[in-house]
């Protein structure tokens, strides 16, 4: 399900089961788009809840070890698995199940 708010910091955002997108023309970005839909495969592969744990984890150790927001957000192995592989818009057809791991 998609919604819009323009009060999110990114162009789009993925809160199970919701796809916040900042504008409504950002739907029509397949490339966005298919980035959060690897963010919802993540998240049902790991029942919800403990992706967000490991998600924010991670986003500590990260940011403990670059000191620096946007170093510590683009090393999230979660992020760094949609934003590898979003121009691919068949990799959600061949993905393998928790392929996230591979970015430790």
């Amino acid at each position: 399900m998609i919604i819009y708010s323009r009060y999110i910091p990114y162009d789009g955002m993925t809160i199970f089961p919701f796809i916040i997108l900042k504008e409504k023309r950002l739907e029509k970005n397949e490339v966005l788009m298919n980035h959060e839909k690897i963010h919802i495969r993540q998240q049902i592969e790991m029942l919800i809840i403990p992706f967000y744990i490991l998600y924010g984890l991670d986003y500590l150790r990260k940011y403990i070890k670059y000191k620096n927001h946007d170093d510590a957000y683009f090393n999230i192995v979660f992020e760094r698995e949609a934003y590898q592989n979003e121009q691919d818009l068949t990799y959600l057809k061949k993905r393998k199940f928790w392929n996230w791991r591979k970015f430790f």
